[in-house]
């Protein structure tokens, strides 16, 4: 984990008031966190940092693409990510991150490592269903729909006939149903 230390930041020698920084995520990132859902990605991490004389506030934002593979097709796409995350800081006896959006750190700490919330944050932000825009709005053209066409047109071909092959005797039983 020594490749995050940019991810740590030591808010002691920081002034009262907001800070802010930026990261440039991409796959690197996420090979920390053994997280290999995305072909590439691209994201921007901007991070409102305010301390306070009792707490500190965190306020996340990400904007990016990520490319993963569509639920349906298969096929390799850039989807659009972005999102928004809060976290508060406060000190107190002991470490807990129990709570999403509150952190308390014990007193004497010096910095705070924010490479899991910044992860977290991207994680969640992604869809669980990824489907290709193209597949929406149908321009999408590949292989696999091609031959799923193929096949469905064939289908409703074999329907009709069977329709068409129908001993007219059992039409004449199913009058007599309906007739009652």
């Amino acid at each position: 984990m020594s490749k995050l230390k940019e991810f740590l930041i030591p808010f002691v020698g920081l002034k009262l008031g907001k800070h802010h920084f930026e990261y440039q995520i991409n796959n690197d990132f996420f090979k920390n966190f053994e997280y290999e859902e995305f072909q590439s990605s691209d994201i921007k991490v901007k991070l409102l940092f305010e301390k306070k004389s009792t707490m500190l506030e965190l306020e996340f934002k990400h904007k990016g693409t990520v490319n993963v593979p569509c639920d349906l097709t298969g096929e390799d796409f850039d989807l659009p990510i972005k999102g928004k995350m809060k976290l508060i800081v406060r000190f107190g006896d002991e470490f807990n991150n129990d709570n999403e959006e509150l952190l308390i750190l014990p007193h004497g700490e010096h910095e705070i490592d924010i490479a899991q919330y910044i992860y977290e944050m991207i994680a969640l932000s992604v869809p669980q269903k990824r489907i290709h825009p193209g597949v929406k709005d149908g321009s999408l053209q590949t292989e696999t729909l091609t031959k799923l066409n193929e096949l469905s047109v064939k289908e409703q071909k074999e329907e009709s006939k069977q329709e068409e092959d129908i001993d007219p005797r059992w039409e004449k039983l199913k009058k007599l149903l309906t007739d009652k």
